[in-house]
C-alpha cells in the first residue's frame, strides 16, 4: 500500500478511510490511529505522532473538525482552520493520511477502520482513554505514546497574547 507523496492527497473523507483501511483493505499490514485538534503544532505533537508511528505499519491521524475544537477548546478556537491543521498533520514524514473527524469523540473512526492500535498522549492512562472500549470491541489495543506532556498550545497562545 503506497500513500501519496503530495500532503492534501493524504487527507481522506471517513468514507474512503473505510474503504482503503480497513482490515481487508490494509492487505496485513498494521494500522495505528491518533488523534488531537493541532491547533498550534508544538513538539510535543510531533513527539506525540512518532510515537504513534511505531506502533504499526500504517498512521491515521483524525484531526478535529473546527466545529469540535470549539466544542473542546472554547471561543476563539481553533487559531486555524480544519484543512490548514490537517494538510499540516499530512506533511509530517510518520504520518500516512488523515481524516477530518466532526464528531466529539473519535470513535466513529474507531468504528470506521477497527485499528490494530490506538495511540493517545501521556496525558492518559490506559484506563482513562474514552475511546478504549470501541478500541477493544475491534479487536485492537491502546498504547500511550509521546514525551510528557510539557507543551500545550493554550500555553503557546497564552504567550503571543502577552508579547
Amino acid at each position: 500500500m503506497s500513500r501519496p507523496l503530495d500532503p492534501a492527497a493524504k487527507i481522506l473523507s471517513l468514507e474512503e478511510v473505510r474503504d482503503r483501511l480497513s482490515p481487508k483493505a490494509r492487505g496485513g499490514k498494521t494500522l495505528a490511529l491518533a488523534n488531537g485538534c493541532f491547533d498550534v503544532l508544538h513538539v510535543g505533537h510531533i513527539r506525540y505522532l512518532e510515537g504513534a508511528k511505531q506502533q504499526a505499519d500504517i498512521l491515521l491521524t483524525a484531526v478535529n473538525s473546527d466545529r469540535s475544537v470549539t466544542a473542546l477548546k472554547g471561543q476563539g478556537r481553533p487559531i486555524q482552520p480544519e484543512r490548514d491543521r490537517a494538510e499540516i498533520i499530512a506533511a509530517l514524514r510518520c504520518v500516512d493520511y488523515v481524516v477530518i473527524f466532526d464528531e466529539d469523540t473519535v470513535v466513529p473512526v474507531i468504528q470506521a477502520v477497527g485499528p490494530d492500535v490506538h495511540c493517545k498522549g501521556t496525558d492518559y492512562t490506559i484506563d482513562t482513554v474514552p475511546e478504549r472500549e470501541a478500541v477493544r470491541a475491534c479487536g485492537g489495543r491502546v498504547a500511550i505514546v509521546g514525551d510528557p506532556k510539557d507543551h500545550a498550545s493554550s500555553e503557546i497562545l497564552k504567550r503571543l497574547r502577552k508579547t
